[in-house]
């Protein structure tokens, strides 16, 4: 992988499994990173360590709902060449039960998050007259259907689009937009409902063909990739890392 040494890195929903182990990978790559969550300090502070294994990270509490908290991480951080937005929540809820609290939720921290960390970077770029890259954490189910799970999804779908119609507008200032899309993770959302929820652990058993769920050091892997020179002509792209899950593989007949 390419080095990363002197670019300046920014990774909300920092304090969580993905943007920590983003977070380790992009620092042992030399960047400077800076994670932003809605966690105070204490409460971070298992995920901060797991990001500060090869070195010193930066920690700015902030939640990406709040756009003035965003714009002022953001305008710290100098030289700004890559914004990831990877700040996200996903509740299994089946889609006769969702509320329109929960609804508002998804879209508030999932899509008007991405919203705000992007405009946000990509201005702030701009005004620099300075090239970088922004990142969304998307999800193979932003095309895929899966149970129980419609809120965050269609949620995603959005971010997709979003981060499309960004490459387009945002390419002659040398802005390059894509999104990151994993598989099924053993953290968060996923983890938990593998631990509590019979029936997903068994749908997931059956769905990977891969065999095993991806880790979130894998996402991290090719989250770098993403920000390296060997992306340098990759806009407005989706890299698919799902382990083979959208290839649409089911069970046997008969298989449990």
């Amino acid at each position: 992988m390419d080095r990363l040494d002197g670019k300046g890195i920014a990774i909300t929903g920092g304090a969580g499994d993905i943007g920590a182990a983003m977070g380790a990978e992009l620092r042992r790559l030399g960047a400077a990173i800076t994670l932003i969550d809605r966690k105070s300090p204490a409460e971070a502070a298992p995920w901060l360590a797991r990001a500060r294994e090869h070195g010193d990270v930066a920690y700015v509490q902030a939640d990406v709902r709040d756009r003035d908290a965003i714009e002022a991480a953001l305008v710290a951080i100098d030289p700004l060449d890559v914004a990831i937005g990877n700040a996200a929540i996903g509740h299994g809820i089946p889609f006769l039960e969702i509320t329109p609290r929960q609804w508002q939720e998804h879209l508030d921290v999932n899509l008007t998050g991405c919203f705000n960390l992007g405009q946000a970077a990509a201005r702030l770029m701009v005004e620099r007259d300075r090239p970088g890259r922004i990142i969304f954490t998307g999800t193979w189910v932003q095309e895929v259907p899966w149970p129980e799970i419609a809120a965050y999804s269609a949620t995603k779908a959005g971010v997709r689009m979003l981060a499309r119609s960004m490459a387009r507008e945002l390419a002659p200032h040398k802005i390059l937009v894509n999104v990151i899309a994993p598989g099924i993770v053993n953290a968060g959302l996923a983890r938990h409902q593998m631990e509590t929820e019979p029936q997903y652990a068994r749908r997931v058993r059956h769905v990977i063909p891969l065999g095993v769920p991806q880790t979130a050091e894998q996402v991290a892997r090719a989250t770098a990739f993403l920000c390296s020179d060997a992306a340098d002509y990759m806009t407005g792209s989706v890299l698919l890392v799902d382990g083979g899950l959208s290839l649409f593989q089911f069970a046997e007949d008969g298989a449990d």
